[in-house]
């Protein structure tokens, strides 16, 4: 068995049990207890497990509650989101009905579009000026404006969408994890989310490679729901839950 694939199996059962001794990883990985001991070195020198005598444990998931401003975001994996953006943009064609969701990886995407007779739905402020401007068809959904997202959300939002199917969806995610699926850390922003997927043909969750085992409040969906575009997957066993799309250089 190849070395990644104990990793994987050692944090599955971590995940499991929250601990695990070196006699009952070498059973079950049908190997020797000095392999499975680099293996839990290495594993805890990557911060994915506390090494104990005898043994491992599982390291504690926070949970994410509190939501970076635009700015802050913005700033942050410029590159890997103009990557997901440009792969995004490119699957749009003339058919398309989109919701386009509010988010700093989202609004790279109307940089990379070409034109096309595609009509956007949107929650974000940002992004329906620029729809707008690039001489696209765009409508914003009403709703209340939360300032740190520049986004429409609430109920009037929720009920806005029931008037519409969308052919594609483009939605951001602060949070990408095995058990606890995609989520956001407000719940207004995760009622949006779970609407559209259940609204859309093809379901895109556009994410760097940062937002892959975190977990942040509310989750809005479970894995197998949407496939994601990402720059880099760092750990392969996300693609035993859905299709993911690798667009890094």
């Amino acid at each position: 068995m190849l070395s990644e694939d104990r990793f994987q199996t050692i944090l599955q059962l971590l995940q499991q049990k929250r601990s695990v001794t070196v006699l009952e990883l070498c059973k079950l990985l049908q190997t020797s207890e000095s392999t499975i001991r680099r293996d839990l070195n290495t594993l805890a020198e990557m911060g994915k497990l506390n090494k104990v005598h005898g043994g491992a444990t599982a390291i504690d998931q926070p949970i994410f509650t509190q939501e970076e401003t635009v700015d802050i975001k913005s700033s942050k994996y410029i590159k890997e989101k103009n990557q997901i953006a440009a792969y995004a943009a490119s699957i749009v064609t003339n058919e398309d009905f989109i919701f386009l969701d509010a988010g700093t990886t989202t609004e790279k995407v109307i940089d990379f579009l070409v034109p096309t007779k595609a009509v956007f739905i949107t929650n974000g402020i940002l992004h329906i000026r620029k729809l707008t401007q690039k001489g696209f068809r765009a409508y914003l959904l009403g709703g209340e404006l939360k300032l740190s997202t520049e986004a429409m959300v609430g109920a009037t939002a929720v009920e806005n969408l029931k008037s519409y199917n969308f052919t594609k969806c483009f939605l951001g995610a602060n949070g990408i994890h095995e058990q606890y699926g995609f989520t956001t850390p407000d719940v207004a922003e995760a009622m949006i989310k779970k609407e559209v997927l259940g609204r859309s043909f093809m379901r895109c969750i556009l994410a760097d490679r940062s937002k892959f085992g975190a977990i942040t409040s509310v989750s809005f969906g479970n894995l197998s729901q949407a496939c994601i575009v990402t720059d880099c997957l760092e750990n392969t066993h996300y693609k035993d839950f859905t299709v993911i799309k690798e667009v890094g250089e």
